[in-house]
């Protein structure tokens, strides 16, 4: 909860996505946690179907379906409510919320910065010390905060449809078949593409790999993948830890990545993880135990998995079920959150004024 000691803030998160990917459920699990603190939580949205079905219990959901003077409908929606603060997800929310002026405007940069999306900001969130480091001329406050793994998905309600059966039932896998997964939207950055080279010319056959997600690349993945037996789309899945609970190794071959909450997820279910050697994967994963690949190298991606997939395959013994205990103490919910808070407020009229950059949080 607040401290009892400071007022609750109405708090206003704008996400302009179509679909729902890290940035998306990180925006939030952060809105359904400063609402469970007793703010006053509101989320602008496009009306996309996606994040309507995912929004939080005890926030206030608003569309804002039209881009037309997007910035001045949202400045005016920022004055009836009485926000506090404005919070952008995300490029399209960033420049929108850049133009308001009825509150204080923040970001977090769930990529990289970029000064036509966020220079005119107040206060810009970094989910790893790169972006901070990183910010050159930027005039605005900014702290670096790490993401965490949102909330475990949870029990369903009475009523609602039994869960699905497990990957591998799906799948149809024999028991010493070994269920490689990523879990990413199909857009270029995330290197799904060298994922399927790499797997394609290098894994063993008794590997089986589950691409979860969705997004524009689906249908040029999908060709790049065509005729392999052992590659399976699933598309966007809400049962993410359920799943990640079926694989027997994750891998996550972006080309840039700033802290990924899926790679955060698949820590927490243990398991074992390859991964490119984005900024933010190796401050996550360099203490780790974990395997680390240059960039845009398949032919290196594709040596570590098939390393790592005979690794988990014993002669004579089958599928080995291999589980990492991960420190993510660093990577703390609540903690994350009173950080996001004790940010706002330290820029709010009646704080003490700070640096210009005022330091980093991590």
């Amino acid at each position: 909860m607040a401290s009892p000691s400071l007022p609750p803030l109405t708090i206003v998160h704008v996400v302009f996505s179509s679909r729902l990917a890290g940035a998306e459920r990180h925006a939030l699990d952060l809105a359904a946690a400063q609402a469970a603190a007793g703010h006053r939580v509101h989320v602008v949205t496009r009306g996309s179907t996606a994040l309507c079905r995912a929004m939080p219990a005890g926030v206030d959901h608003h569309v804002l379906a039209l881009p037309l003077w997007r910035g001045t409908r949202l400045d005016a929606l920022l004055r009836r409510l009485g926000a506090d603060l404005c919070h952008g997800h995300l490029g399209p929310a960033c420049k929108t919320v850049a133009r308001c002026k009825a509150a204080l405007r923040f970001g977090t940069l769930h990529v990289g910065y970029k000064a036509h999306h966020h220079e005119r900001l107040d206060g810009l969130i970094c989910v790893n010390q790169a972006q901070w480091d990183s910010l050159g001329d930027y005039l605005g406050a900014a702290r670096v905060i790490y993401n965490w793994p949102p909330r475990s998905d949870q029990p369903k309600a009475p009523g609602e449809a039994p869960p699905r059966p497990g990957l591998r039932e799906q799948l149809k896998l024999a028991d010493d078949q070994v269920l490689v997964g990523t879990v990413a939207r199909l857009h270029r950055s995330k290197g799904v593409d060298l994922l399927i080279r790499a797997f394609s010319r290098h894994a063993p056959d008794h590997a089986v790999l589950a691409i979860l997600g969705e997004g524009r690349e689906a249908r040029a993945l999908k060709r790049l993948a065509a005729g392999h037996p052992g590659i399976h789309f699933l598309g966007f899945r809400d049962d993410v830890d359920a799943v990640l609970e079926d694989m027997d190794l994750f891998v996550s071959p972006s080309r840039e990545e700033a802290l990924p909450l899926a790679v955060l997820e698949a820590m927490r279910a243990g398991l074992p993880i390859v991964a490119t050697r984005t900024n933010g994967l190796q401050q996550l994963l360099s203490d780790a135990p974990a395997t680390l690949v240059p960039l845009e190298d398949v032919t290196a991606l594709g040596t570590a998995l098939q390393a790592s997939i005979r690794g988990l395959r014993l002669p004579g013994h089958g599928r080995v079920r291999s589980r990492v205990a991960y420190d993510l103490s660093p990577y703390d919910r609540d903690l994350a959150v009173a950080r996001i808070e004790a940010f706002y407020r330290s820029l709010m009229p009646t704080s003490t004024p700070t640096s210009t950059l005022g330091g980093s949080y991590a």
